[in-house]
């Protein structure tokens, strides 16, 4: 299992869009990507992450998977041109460089948004998904809990998570601070451009809200309301659909400000209305706040909101690595340490198989108490008979220098010809 694991991935980093979401992989899709992968892959443990930014397979095999992975890839998602997407695939085949990327990947310097608060929430679900499926062993469930641990001590010991980072993070924060008092705020996003189509996708994150989503291309919006079960509204009734919202966001290309005063200044607005302009040039009159309810937000506060955050993020960032590192090298000791597991095993069962033997020799004649007596004063010896080499085991692995004492134990205790016989025997 040591030194066995291994990754193919996928990212935005150099990717185009439609790319990505050709390979992207939903719940169901994930599944049947898992069942191909333990079927026709060597591999013995396996984990899926796949996310708008990213597609990535995580496994342990002591062969090279990468591209039998691209092709089970193609399977699933039907495209049976795969290989020439082939050059968007890396391919992370060394053991520490596929744990340091996932470690990265997880805690959020490798997402598009330094320190996304989303991306650990989405390994969770990989994880639980793979564990459901019966995928992950001790490797994968070590390696999985001892990021959860590390990403904690990120949050709690550095500015890395502070504040949000993006500009559609920081508008759907702000919009759940200020619709705090309503008990499900009607939020109309107007235009799906990119930022647009990221803050639909954040406002996952409002527990009790009613979503409009109002797009030139109907297409477009009702492929996201699908996803997120939103409502979509036809751009020609956008007028209407600015006078139901209680929160307006705005993210249109316009010549001239397509929402104006003119829109409410016949109508009676009896609590406030929150506009987010996010557009450039700007979608929303600036003059709008002489309408009495309407409260505007702009582009440039709510960049230099997210501007700051990232600041702070960026500079925890040295805080961020040594804690990984630390977390790595921890967990490294404990893997090298699971490559001699078996031989211990295996040791300690040839060593009870012989107290066994003996005991059975000796205690035909004897009473219970003798017994009794026997049992644990043989149980002690072998138990400290057992320790030193043990510990002479660990620390060889961490010096590297385990096979030579394994060889050594094998040949003094006949380690194979004993398991082999305790295998037969049960």
């Amino acid at each position: 299992m040591h030194n066995q694991f291994k990754a193919v991935s996928l990212s935005y980093k150099n990717t185009p869009v439609d790319v990505r979401e050709m390979v992207a992989f939903d719940e169901a899709q994930s599944k049947q990507l898992l069942e191909l992968v333990e079927d026709y892959a060597d591999i013995s443990e396996a984990l899926i992450i796949s996310t708008c930014n990213r597609t990535e397979v995580y496994y342990s095999s002591p062969s090279d998977q990468y591209e039998t992975i691209i092709k089970l890839i193609g399977v699933a998602k039907g495209i049976s041109n795969i290989s020439e997407y082939k050059k968007y695939f890396s391919n992370l085949s060394e053991h520490r460089q596929a744990v340091q990327h996932l470690f990265n990947v997880s805690i959020g310097l490798e997402a598009q948004v330094v320190g996304d608060l989303q991306i650990i929430n989405q390994i969770k679900s990989a994880y639980q998904l793979a564990a459901d499926q019966n995928i992950v062993g001790p490797f994968l469930h070590r390696l999985l809990h001892t990021i959860f641990f590390t990403n904690k001590r990120v949050v709690q010991e550095t500015a890395f998570r502070d504040g949000a980072a993006s500009v559609s993070y920081a508008t759907v924060e702000l919009i759940d601070e200020l619709t705090s008092a309503h008990e499900k705020p009607n939020i109309l996003v107007l235009g799906l451009g990119e930022i647009g189509e990221d803050v639909v996708r954040n406002l996952e994150h409002i527990a009790e809200k009613e979503v409009v989503i109002c797009n030139r291309s109907i297409e477009k919006a009702n492929a996201l309301a699908t996803e997120f079960g939103f409502t979509v509204m036809p751009f020609e009734n956008h007028q209407q659909a600015l006078l139901d919202a209680d929160v307006i966001i705005s993210s249109v290309r316009v010549d001239q400000p397509l929402i104006t005063k003119i829109t409410f200044e016949d109508h009676k607005i009896l609590s406030h209305k929150y506009l987010f302009d996010l557009s450039m040039p700007r979608s929303i009159d600036q003059h709008i706040e002489e309408i009495n309810g309407l409260l505007l937000y702009n582009i440039d506060g709510i960049q230099a909101k997210a501007t700051e955050a990232l600041d702070r993020r960026l500079a925890a960032i040295p805080d961020v690595k040594a804690i990984i590192d630390e977390a790595i090298n921890e967990f490294g000791s404990w893997s090298k340490e699971m490559e001699v597991s078996p031989v211990i095993n295996k040791l300690k069962n040839a060593l009870e198989e012989i107290r066994q033997n003996e005991m059975a020799r000796y205690l035909k004649k004897a009473n219970d108490a003798e017994t009794k007596l026997l049992e644990t004063a043989t149980k002690n010896m072998m138990n400290k008979i057992i320790k030193l080499p043990v510990l002479q085991l660990k620390a060889a692995c961490q010096r590297g220098e385990a096979d030579s004492l394994i060889e050594v134990l094998n040949d003094l205790f006949n380690l194979e010809e004993q398991s082999e016989k305790i295998k037969s025997k049960g």
